[in-house]
C-alpha cells in the first residue's frame, strides 16, 4: 500500500540561485537521501537526493517509466507523460526502440556533424559581434544555437523553426493553469511532424528523421514511434542543450580566475564542459519520475509499489560521498579517474542517447565564446538576472554580456 506519510517538503524547491542547487538538497543529503515530497499536482513523490541511491534508481527496472505514465500516477508535470516516447518505455519495448534509433546518433554520425555544428557557432558569434555589446548571449546565441542543431539534424526547414521553438517552449511548463496550452502545443507538434515524416518517407535527405524512416536490418520505425521520437528529441535536444550553454557560460563569467584559465588553455575544454554539466543545476527536478512497480528498499526507506520516486541528478552531482570538494568548480577534475562519474545525462538503461552531441556543441559553442570573445563579461550586475522559476528547465531569459571592442578574433 502506498505511504500515508505526510510530505514535509513542496518540490520543486523555490528561492535557490540558478547557477546554485537549492539548499535543501544539501541537508536532505545528510539528513533524508529519500524524503517524501508533495509536487505542484497535490500528488506524492520519493524525492531522491544521495548519488548511490540515484544511480541505483537510474539502474533499477523496479523502477518503472512506463507505469509512471499510465492513467492515474503520479506527476510533477500538469499533463501525463506521452506513454509511447521512448522516455517512457521499458524494456524489452525500449530496448527494440532504442537499437534502431542508436543508429543515427553513433560516434561517426557525431563527429561529422562538427563542421556544420562551428559553422552555425561562427555564423552567430559574427552576427554578435556585428552588432556590438552588448549583446544578449541568450537569446542571440545559445537559443538559436542549440534550436538550430537540433532542426538541422531532424531536417525542418528554417522557416518552420520559430513555430517549432514556440511549442517546445509551451511544453516544459509546470504550471496547472497551463494544461490546455500544453495538449495544444503537443497537438501543433504531432501535426508538423506528421507531414514532416511523410516527406521523408517518400525523399531520403540524410537527416535523423530519414534515417530513421529507413528500414535497418529489416526492422523499421511505426509511423507513430517517428513521431513521437521527433517531438522527444526536439524538446529534450533543444532545452537541455541552450540551458547547458546559458548556464554554464553563466558559472564561468561569475569566476573570472576560471574564464581566464579556460582562455589560457584551451585544452581544457574538454573536461571544463564536464564540470560544467556536474556542477550546474538545469532541470528543476534533475531527474524524470519513476514508479516502482514492487516493494524496493533505497536509502533505509521501503517504496512501496505503485509510489512515484523522484531521482534528483543535480543533487547527486553535488554529493561530497561521490565528489572530491563537490561544491567548487574544477575545470581539470579527473573524471573517470579520481573521482567518479557525473549523472548529468542519466545511468543505466536511459542514459541520454544525445549525450555526445550536447557534449559537441557546448565544447565549440564555449571555446569559441572564450577565444573569440576577449573580456567577456556580464553587461548587468548578477541580481540584475532573471529567469522563469514554473519551468522543467530553469535558465536565463537574457543574459547580457559586453566584451572588449576591436579585439574579437575571427
Amino acid at each position: 500500500m502506498p505511504s500515508k506519510a505526510t510530505p514535509r517538503y513542496q518540490f520543486p524547491f523555490r528561492g535557490a540561485a540558478l547557477t546554485d542547487p537549492p539548499p535543501e538538497f544539501a541537508q536532505l543529503r545528510q539528513e533524508e537521501p529519500v524524503a517524501l515530497v508533495e509536487l505542484p499536482t497535490g500528488d506524492h513523490a520519493w524525492l531522491v537526493t544521495g548519488y548511490h541511491e540515484v544511480r541505483q534508481v537510474l539502474s533499477d527496472h523496479r523502477f518503472s517509466r512506463a507505469a509512471a505514465a499510465r492513467p492515474g500516477a503520479p506527476r510533477l508535470r500538469p499533463v501525463p507523460p506521452d506513454a509511447t516516447s521512448i522516455l517512457s518505455l521499458d524494456p524489452p519495448e525500449h530496448t527494440r526502440l532504442r537499437s534502431l534509433v542508436a543508429y543515427a546518433f553513433t560516434a561517426r554520425r557525431i563527429a561529422a556533424m562538427r563542421p556544420r555544428i562551428q559553422e552555425l557557432t561562427d555564423a552567430l558569434l559574427d552576427e554578435l559581434v556585428a552588432k556590438g555589446a552588448p549583446g544578449d548571449l541568450a537569446q542571440g546565441f545559445a537559443v538559436p544555437l542549440a534550436m538550430a542543431v537540433i532542426c538541422e539534424i531532424l531536417g525542418v526547414p528554417e522557416e518552420d523553426r520559430e513555430r517549432f521553438r514556440q511549442s517546445a517552449d509551451i511544453a516544459l511548463s509546470l504550471v496547472p493553469a497551463d494544461a490546455d496550452r500544453l495538449v495544444a502545443a503537443r497537438a501543433t507538434l504531432h501535426d508538423y511532424l506528421a507531414s514532416l515524416v511523410s516527406a521523408k518517407r517518400h525523399e531520403f535527405r540524410g537527416d535523423v528523421l530519414s534515417v530513421l524512416a529507413s528500414d535497418h536490418d529489416g526492422e523499421r520505425l511505426t509511423y507513430e514511434e517517428l513521431l513521437t521520437f521527433g517531438a522527444t528529441l526536439l524538446t529534450a535536444g533543444y532545452h537541455t542543450v541552450a540551458a547547458a550553454l546559458i548556464n554554464g557560460t553563466l558559472v564561468l563569467l561569475l569566476r573570472p580566475d576560471e574564464l581566464a584559465r579556460l582562455r589560457a588553455r584551451p585544452q581544457l575544454i574538454t573536461t571544463a564542459v564536464e564540470e560544467l554539466l556536474r556542477f550546474t543545476p538545469g532541470a528543476v527536478s534533475g531527474g524524470t519520475i519513476r514508479v516502482a512497480t514492487e516493494d524496493v528498499e533505497l536509502g533505509g526507506v521501503t517504496i512501496r509499489r505503485g509510489e512515484a520516486v523522484i531521482p534528483s541528478t543535480t543533487s547527486a552531482n553535488r554529493d561530497g560521498c561521490a565528489f572530491a570538494d563537490p561544491d567548487n568548480l574544477v575545470l581539470d577534475r579527473p573524471f573517470g579517474r579520481g573521482d567518479v562519474s557525473h549523472v548529468a545525462f542519466g545511468h543505466g538503461f536511459h542514459h541520454c542517447l544525445g549525450a555526445n552531441l550536447a557534449r559537441l556543441e557546448m565544447r565549440l559553442a564555449i571555446g569559441s565564446l572564450v577565444r573569440r570573445l576577449p573580456g567577456l563579461s556580464l553587461a548587468v550586475p548578477v541580481e540584475e538576472l532573471t529567469w522563469n522559476p514554473n519551468t522543467m528547465i530553469r535558465t536565463l531569459s537574457a543574459m547580457p554580456v559586453t566584451w572588449r571592442r576591436g579585439e574579437t578574433e575571427e
